[in-house]
């Protein structure tokens, strides 16, 4: 291929993928300003509303890593057309719901397409952008899905007041079915190492994620101690333990545990985990702030977290294509502390009549510094794996991090419910402030643990000669930063 002709596959790869992230990333947020909406049409109780959020992101969150799979053995370009024309079907059925239990499963149905897309939307750019410029193409990439958290409240809002709530699932449908016949011209396709597919390790991680992030939801809601929140974490993580002891056995695992000796694999995953845990908990809490206790429309509450969520759009380009340069260590320890230091504010000046412009500053901070995590994460994951194993990694980041977003908003919702509440503004603000410093907390920790990331990429040529889990647990020469 002539090198314009590299450059403008490279150009359609990263349209294509970064709209593909867009739309099943938005769907993440995008329901929750159209909730009230709901509640009134399809007569819904608040256990059901609830469900309509979480049957997204549990079925997404659980299946990441079967999706990761399913590309390497059926072709990465094959599965994420699939993937767009299951995330269509399940907007159409969720726009034409009659009632609210066929919106829940609708939704859930969404998530299996968003959880077979959004790993190979990483895999299928990676390997369409030459290695020197890989980290300025996941730059954008990175943007694009920071801005599709950031217009989640804000396109609900809108489109809500302007329309009708079905518009929210009926805008993935012209966009999907442009999708999927550019994909099918405009990218190419490839296969991960291994042609057959892990049905073990598929049930044993997919179970086994259900049941600890099922416990994690209804744990904030019938109490951590109950039978059922307890046998699920309990079933969840026997079998997560399972499939760790089934990986390490089998000869064609779905995700190699060499990987996790892997000092900057380990490192960026559980920086990744503690990232979403502060992030997606603090801004379920915030947005909530906004409306309840200062009275502001959804679309208004939108508009004002904007500073902080359309952020990356700015930031993650500029962090992409330095971290082609200086490598993420440094540049995804800083975003997690800011992150951090802005959720510390944030409680700080929290209270029922707190100006709006004492929030713009923590808020512009927390945006840059999701800026600067987002875009070097994805290339220091994919650059501590085999070229062709980068499928399963990214499945696997996608998974970790997304688990550490429903952790998240059930640890923090459980913080606030033990010290607040909604009863008035005050006792919102006594149990939100607790709740957002465990959150600046964790993502305290995250960017300790950005720290372990090595600083070095490795020289041409030494990523192939990569060791076996086999003898020692050494990490292997080829760490990325």
């Amino acid at each position: 291929m002539s090198q314009s002709g590299g450059r403008n596959m490279a150009v359609w790869t990263i349209i294509l993928t970064s709209a593909a992230l867009f739309i099943v990333t938005l769907d993440n947020l995008v329901v929750s300003t159209a909730l009230p909406t709901i509640r009134r049409d399809l007569h819904a109780t608040i256990q059901q509303l609830e469900w309509t959020v979480n049957a997204y992101t549990l079925t997404f969150a659980v299946l990441l890593l079967t999706g990761a799979a399913l590309g390497d053995r059926f072709g990465r370009r094959r599965m994420f057309t699939v993937g767009i024309a299951v995330f269509v079907l399940g907007s159409v059925s969720a726009a034409l719901a009659p009632s609210i239990d066929w919106l829940i499963a609708a939704r859930a149905f969404q998530g299996v397409g968003g959880a077979i897309v959004a790993p190979l939307t990483l895999t299928i750019l990676s390997a369409a952008v030459p290695p020197e410029r890989r980290g300025a193409a996941l730059g954008i990439w990175g943007a694009i899905g920071g801005l599709a958290v950031g217009l989640g409240p804000v396109v609900g809002g809108a489109v809500v007041q302007g329309f009708s709530w079905q518009w929210i699932f009926w805008l993935n449908v012209p966009i999907g079915l442009v999708l999927i016949p550019f994909a099918m011209r405009r990218l190419d396709e490839s296969n991960g190492p291994n042609k057959s597919l892990d049905l073990p390790g598929v049930g044993l991680a997919s179970t086994g994620l259900l049941g600890v992030v099922f416990g994690v939801i209804r744990g904030s809601q019938i109490g951590w101690g109950s039978t059922p929140v307890v046998a699920s974490l309990t079933i969840g993580a026997v079998l997560i333990v399972a499939f760790v002891v089934w990986e390490l056995r089998t000869a064609a695992p779905m995700l190699p545990m060499r990987f996790f000796a892997n000092r900057t694999f380990t490192a960026a995953n559980i920086a990744s985990m503690l990232m979403f845990f502060g992030m997606f908990g603090a801004i379920f809490l915030l947005t909530q702030f906004l409306q309840t206790v200062q009275g502001y429309s959804p679309l208004s509450a939108g508009l004002r977290v904007l500073p902080w969520t359309a952020m990356p759009l700015i930031v993650a380009p500029i962090a992409g294509a330095l971290s082609d340069k200086i490598g993420g260590r440094s540049l995804m320890a800083a975003g997690i502390a800011l992150q951090a230091v802005a959720l510390a504010l944030l409680a700080a000046v929290a209270s029922p009549t707190v100006a709006y412009s004492d929030l713009v500053g923590p808020f512009v901070i927390a945006g840059i510094g999701m800026g600067l995590f987002f875009a070097p994460v994805a290339n220091v994951v994919l650059g501590s794996v085999r070229p062709q194993e980068e499928g399963q990694a990214s499945g696997a980041n996608n998974a970790i991090r997304e688990l550490g977003g429903v952790l998240g908003v059930s640890v923090l919702a459980t913080v606030f419910s033990q010290n607040g509440g909604y009863q008035t503004p005050q006792d919102y603000v006594n149990g939100l402030a607790p709740a957002v410093y465990v959150g600046a907390a964790i993502a305290a920790l995250g960017a300790v643990a950005a720290l372990f990331i090595t600083r070095k990429r490795p020289p041409q040529g030494v990523i192939e000669r990569i060791p076996e889990l086999s003898g020692s647990i050494a990490d292997p020469p080829f760490e990325s930063a």
